[in-house]
């Protein structure tokens, strides 16, 4: 993957080098497979000293932290594409539970965390792909944004990281890399219902639910 990836990685961290702030790789420390610490490498997208100012570990659609060129490749999902390289570390796996910010991960119970750390992050994951509308979820709340985070989106979120690792094999991988690549091109395609129909169902009273019930124009709002 990283050979043929490479000439992209090159001109993204050129332009990064010479806009924005200037930095071209941002490391934030994350916990992988029995807990342990590692540096998640990704391309930087947001101003320096990010996770201190606003809103903190959460990112909400039009986030003013994000840079403008970082806008790009967070919609593209190519600043996650570094990530490579913890995959050659042996941090992470292609395919897995995305790693969280020691503040989200701890949102999740002990016994969801527990389980988890059994198998190694991933790349990609069915968290990434149900939620790759998070940040609009969580402009269009009407509930304080950390308490959607923490109510609504977290626990759904655990149910489907833990089925995940409870449901390991090559062939679920392949889907889910699959279903990664119509996640970008779709993003509001709501197609993996029919791919994975034995995912945990989100409850209709959710908030997330409701706000998938809205018009897509009204996203823009």
């Amino acid at each position: 993957m990283l050979l043929p990836l490479l000439p992209v990685l090159i001109i993204v961290a050129i332009i990064l080098r010479f806009t924005g702030e200037r930095h071209v790789f941002y490391v934030q420390p994350r916990r992988g497979k029995g807990g342990k610490m590692f540096g998640l490498i990704k391309f930087a997208t947001m101003v320096a000293d990010s996770e201190n100012i606003g809103t903190k570990d959460i990112t909400v659609k039009n986030d003013p932290r994000v840079l403008p060129f970082g806008r790009i490749l967070r919609k593209t999902k190519i600043n996650e594409l570094t990530q490579i390289l913890n995959v050659l570390k042996g941090d992470m796996s292609i395919v897995g539970w995305r790693p969280l910010l020691e503040a989200g991960l701890n949102l999740y119970p002990e016994e969801i965390r527990q389980e988890l750390f059994k198998i190694r992050p991933g790349l990609t994951g069915i968290g990434s792909i149900v939620f790759r509308d998070e940040e609009r979820i969580l402009h269009l709340t009407e509930k304080d944004n950390r308490d959607c985070y923490r109510d609504d989106i977290m626990p759904y979120k655990g149910e489907l990281e833990t089925w995940y690792a409870r449901s390991q094999s090559i062939w679920l991988d392949i889907k889910l890399i699959f279903a990664t690549a119509i996640a970008v091109l779709l993003p509001s395609s709501d197609f993996y219902i029919k791919i994975f129909p034995d995912l945990p169902r989100l409850p209709e009273s959710s908030e997330i639910a409701r706000i998938r019930k809205l018009q897509p124009s009204n996203s823009t709002t």
